[in-house]
């Protein structure tokens, strides 16, 4: 059976939907391809998402190739999950399957990274479940 297609979409393709990205590559690999993207781009992602998913999972986002990029430069999902909408809805064309109303953690303390990143991970795990 072929694995589906998600997309963890926000509007800058810089924080949330980057350590979805990563999260779910680590954690469900084997279950779904996850891909990110955006609305609009930032030149870099994140550098505080970069250096504290280094420093809980061993992930190297920035080595393993992944930046800031448009939905028209991912394969067309299966899933579309939106990270929240606390600065923009992104409009992708079509509703999103799920929206997990994530907190945008840029500018915050590393404690507030962390717990953001938990929720990522426990949504990854369950998004997991529901499709073995």
């Amino acid at each position: 059976m072929k694995k589906k297609k998600v997309a963890f979409i926000c509007v800058h393709n810089s924080c949330r939907s980057q350590i979805a990205e990563a999260l779910g590559k680590l954690l469900a690999g084997n279950v779904f391809e996850s891909y990110s993207a955006g609305t609009e781009v930032k030149p870099q992602i994140n550098q505080d998402a970069v250096r504290i998913m280094k420093e809980i999972y061993g992930i190297d986002m920035k080595k393993n190739g992944q930046h800031s990029k448009l939905i028209s430069e991912i394969p067309e999902p299966d899933i579309a999950i939106s990270m929240g909408c606390d600065v923009g809805c992104p409009f992708i064309g079509r509703a999103f399957d799920d929206n997990w109303g994530l907190q945008d953690p840029t500018g915050q303390d590393d404690e507030t990274f962390k717990m953001v990143i938990k929720e990522i991970e426990a949504d990854i795990r369950e998004l997991m479940k529901r499709m073995t």
